[in-house]
């Protein structure tokens, strides 16, 4: 019984990206040799590490690699928080997690930056993910041993301005999946010890924006392209079994134009695309190694051309602005109902003044379930500036 209690919450976990971000299974199966279209969906380890955790991105429908930077920068695009107004910040933000079944769930992120040139900035940053508490039991008898199963990320970020138009960034981060404890089970995979999983993952960023003057409005168009988690695989046992962890190619654009001197408004628009690779009738994706598997996620799905196009996912949104200091967000995500079927519609507030801020993020209930519907999430941002400002830099 305890060595079943613990692989329900591997399975949990392991396919908690189609799940957690409010996918169903699917509804409309259609077939490829006979197989059920479940298959096709792509799972990995610690898919926690993919969900947004700030409630400005959440309000826009998880558009995040090319908007402006704040501080939470580091987590879309690390090469974005050169380009950020302020020399320093830190940002919270919590989200609750199925907050209508259960109330000691949810997810915590810590960012803050310093910009030491005019042209550099660093950032730190945690995630951290609290699936409230299991209590393993042998049997119905059993009073059970109370578990806290945990996940979180620390990490650490350069950002550099190659000019005033284009910039650059990096990002390291350090992985650890506590989901079981340590022990040992006689129940599963004869006597196989279960432990915490780790790893070692990085991101690197590409980001350029430019000034549009037309028709007599300032306007700004920025785009992007990111490579998140690229990392070592993850076991929770031993070096036989080890998992993809969510490897992705994010590319996205925004377009900022100033309606009047009080009135801006911001559209935004990411595709996303997991670098690993896709599911297989014989299972053999979990044979690949890290390099093959992210280079041959272009063109390994069974369906062809038409099944690696349904592995992308769109966010679109849009952020209006009065005077910088009031903001009100909408957005939507999709994924093909093959891949997961996640399709909501999101919306949020903003607000500024001086050096604080605060956001808000809500997801509107649909006939998917989602962990989120119905439930409010936000962050508080703090911004500020040195007392003497740097000299000119190399990009002016």
């Amino acid at each position: 019984m305890r060595g079943l209690v613990i692989l329900v919450v591997i399975l949990f976990s392991s396919n908690l990206y189609t799940w957690a971000q409010g996918g169903n299974p699917v509804t409309n199966p259609t077939t490829l040799s006979g197989a059920d279209s479940s298959r096709r969906v792509i799972t990995t380890a610690v898919p926690f590490l993919t969900i947004t955790p700030d409630a400005r991105a959440g309000g826009m429908g998880d558009v995040g690699a090319a908007t402006s930077p704040d501080a939470n920068a580091a987590y879309w695009n690390p090469a974005k928080l050169a380009f950020i107004e302020n020399d320093i910040g830190f940002s919270f933000s919590y989200t609750p997690w199925l907050g209508k079944i259960i109330n000691d769930m949810s997810i915590v992120y810590l960012a803050g930056y310093y910009k030491f040139t005019k042209e550099q900035a660093v950032s730190f940053s945690m995630k951290y993910f609290d699936l409230g508490e299991i209590i393993f039991r042998e049997d119905q008898n059993d009073e059970g041993v109370l578990f806290n199963p945990r996940e979180f990320a620390f990490d650490a970020t350069y950002s550099r301005m190659l000019s005033q138009k284009l910039g650059v960034g990096i990002t390291a981060r350090y992985i650890h999946s506590n989901l079981t404890g340590n022990f040992t089970s006689s129940n599963i995979n004869n006597g196989t010890e279960a432990r915490p999983g780790n790893s070692v993952a990085a991101d690197v960023g590409v980001y350029y924006n430019n000034d549009l003057l037309s028709s007599g409005a300032n306007s700004n168009l920025a785009l992007a392209a990111v490579i998140t988690n690229i990392g070592s695989k993850l076991t929770y046992s031993d070096e036989n079994n080890r998992d993809f962890i969510p490897t992705n190619l994010r590319l996205g654009s925004a377009f900022t134009t100033n309606l009047d001197p009080y009135n801006k408004i911001t559209f935004g628009l990411d595709f996303n695309k997991l670098l690993v690779p896709s599911p297989q009738f014989d299972n053999s994706e979990d044979d690949k190694s890290l390099l093959s598997g992210v280079f041959g996620s272009f063109g390994d799905a069974e369906g062809g051309g038409s099944e690696e196009l349904k592995e992308i996912t769109l966010s679109a949104g849009a952020e209006y602005w009065y005077n910088d200091t009031f903001a009100a967000r909408v957005g939507y995500f999709y994924e093909d109902e093959d891949k997961g079927d996640r399709k909501y519609l999101t919306m949020g507030l903003g607000f500024r003044y001086n050096v604080f801020g605060i956001d808000f993020a809500y997801l509107i209930p649909n006939e998917r379930t989602h962990p989120l519907a119905e439930t409010l999430r936000f962050t508080l941002l703090f911004n500020f500036d040195k007392d003497s400002k740097e000299e000119e830099s190399v990009t002016d």
